[in-house]
C-alpha cells in the first residue's frame, strides 16, 4: 500500500495554488475568498496571509520571501452552484500580483489579460502563465500561454488553447500544461507542441507538479485524487483521496521534499501524502528585480 492521504487543514474556501515555504509552512490561495493563507502544519489550520481580492489562483515563491499570484479577476462560485455558501466575489483586474514580504499586494501587470490561472518561473526569471479566460471557455478559443519577462514585458508564447490550465517547467526546460482533457508539452518559444497524454481520464486535470525524475502529479478534479504520469505519458499510479471532493492542485514539500500536498477545492481542505518514493522537483523562486 502506498502513501495515504491525511487532512492537514480544513475550512479554507476553495483552496488552490499550494506552495511549500522555506520556513516549513505551506501557503495556499483561496479562489473564492481572494486571499492567501499560511498553514501551520503543527496546528492544522490556516491563517490569513494576504488579501488579494478577486480570485487568487496559482502562486509561486519570490526570492525575497513574498509570492507572485495569478489573479483571475474573481469568480462568483455561488451562481455556478459549485459552492452555494462561497463568499461574495470581490471582482477586480485580472493579472499577475505581487505579494510583498509585509503581505501588501501590488500588480506586476494587468493590461489586456483574460483570467490568469497558473504560473511557473523559468531559469532566466521569466514567469510563464496560462491565461484561458473564465470557464466555460468561449468559442472561438481565447486561451493562451503568456510570459512576463524580467524587464516587465508581457508577450504571448503560444495560442490558441481551448482551456489551458496548470503549467510547469520540466527538467529539460520545456513547458507542460493541462489543455482540454490531456497534458501537453510545448517549447518555451511556443513553436513546438506535442501531447504527453491526450486523455487523463474522467477527472481530466487541473493543477499539477513534478518530482525530481520529471513525473507529473496531476490533480484529477472529480476523480478526487492525484494521477501519476511518466514523462512519456504512461499512467503509473493514482493516489486516491477518500470521500467526496474536487481536487484542484498539488505541490511537493516537507523537510525531505517527499510530502505531496493536495488542495481540495471542495470541501475546502488541504491533504498530505507523506513518504513519497521520489522527492519533488526543486522550484525556482521568482528573482525580485
Amino acid at each position: 500500500m502506498g502513501p495515504q492521504a491525511e487532512v492537514v487543514a480544513d475550512g479554507i474556501h476553495f483552496p488552490e495554488g499550494p506552495v511549500w515555504c522555506p520556513d516549513g509552512t505551506l501557503v495556499v490561495t483561496s479562489v473564492s475568498a481572494g486571499a492567501l493563507y499560511r498553514i501551520d502544519l503543527a496546528e492544522g489550520r490556516g491563517r490569513l496571509l494576504a488579501d488579494t481580492g478577486g480570485g487568487a489562483n496559482g502562486a509561486v515563491l519570490a526570492s525575497d520571501g513574498g509570492f507572485v499570484v495569478t489573479q483571475n479577476g474573481g469568480i462568483d462560485l455561488r451562481s455556478t452552484g459549485v459552492i452555494p455558501d462561497a463568499p461574495s466575489p470581490r471582482l477586480g483586474p485580472a493579472g499577475l500580483q505581487r505579494v510583498l514580504p509585509d503581505n501588501s499586494v501590488a500588480y506586476l501587470c494587468a493590461d489586456g489579460l483574460h483570467a490568469p490561472n497558473d504560473l511557473a518561473v523559468g531559469p532566466d526569471g521569466s514567469i510563464y502563465f496560462t491565461d484561458p479566460g473564465h470557464f466555460p471557455p468561449p468559442e472561438p478559443s481565447i486561451g493562451r500561454v503568456m510570459a512576463y519577462a524580467p524587464d516587465g514585458t508581457v508577450t504571448t508564447v503560444a495560442e490558441p488553447f481551448w482551456y489551458c490550465n496548470g503549467i510547469a517547467l520540466e527538467p529539460s526546460g520545456t513547458l507542460a500544461l493541462i489543455e482540454q482533457t490531456g497534458l501537453l508539452r510545448i517549447s518555451v518559444d511556443g513553436t513546438e507542441r506535442e501531447w504527453i497524454i491526450e486523455e487523463l481520464g474522467p477527472g481530466a486535470g487541473d493543477g499539477f507538479c513534478l518530482d525530481a525524475d520529471g513525473r507529473f502529479y496531476v490533480a484529477s478534479t472529480v476523480e478526487h485524487g492525484i494521477r501519476v504520469v511518466e514523462p512519456d505519458g504512461e499512467v503509473v499510479d493514482f493516489l486516491h483521496i477518500p470521500g467526496d471532493g474536487l481536487t484542484t492542485n498539488c505541490c511537493f514539500g516537507g523537510a525531505d521534499g517527499r510530502t505531496l500536498f493536495a488542495t481540495d477545492g471542495l470541501p475546502g481542505r488541504v491533504l498530505a501524502f507523506e513518504g513519497m518514493p521520489t522527492p519533488g522537483l526543486a522550484m525556482t523562486p521568482w528573482p525580485v528585480p
